[in-house]
């Protein structure tokens, strides 16, 4: 997985009922674009270091509103 400060973390619920989680990824820590990523959650503002699993992936920047 790589991204770049600006692209969407989209984390699926793992389980039934689980809520989807979407972040935007304000500062990597490899420059490689590799995790962990300093993710901003638009759900509640926090800001956390995400390790993504199986269940995330990345939307890009530009890829939006295509």
């Amino acid at each position: 997985m790589k991204a770049a400060v600006g692209d969407r973390l989209v984390v699926e619920g793992a389980h039934q009922g689980d809520e989807r989680r979407v972040g935007i990824i304000v500062s990597l820590h490899h420059d490689d674009g590799t995790p962990p990523y300093l993710v901003r959650w638009l759900d509640d503002d926090r800001e956390t270091l995400v390790y993504p699993g199986p269940d995330a992936h990345v939307e890009q920047a530009g890829a939006r509103g295509r």
